[in-house]
């Protein structure tokens, strides 16, 4: 199996039933990142984990941050690592 670079995580987690907001997260990147994502994958946890990774690198940690990202953020943060100079439209005005 090939790995496509770069490759993101969402960790979430199982008993607290975030699987339709890691899909939707997943959406939201894969939608705007069309061709700067090699691919996303959803990985099932536990412990109110959710958690956003680019390779080894944390991108987004609920634990650690205090709760879930916006999208906005979210996206900036992945940009800000993939593709630097990329204009995200409204997704960077504040």
């Amino acid at each position: 199996m090939t790995v496509r670079e770069p490759r993101l995580e969402i960790e979430y987690c199982t008993q607290c039933r975030w699987l339709l907001r890691a899909g939707w997260t997943a959406q939201e990147l894969l939608t705007t990142f069309t061709t700067d994502l090699g691919e996303i994958a959803l990985i099932p946890g536990t412990g109110g984990v959710f958690d956003v990774r680019l390779g080894d690198e944390p991108v987004w940690s609920r634990k650690e941050r205090g709760g879930f990202p916006e999208m906005a953020e979210l996206k900036q943060l992945v940009r800000d690592r993939i593709a630097p100079a990329r204009d995200l439209g409204h997704s960077d005005r504040r």
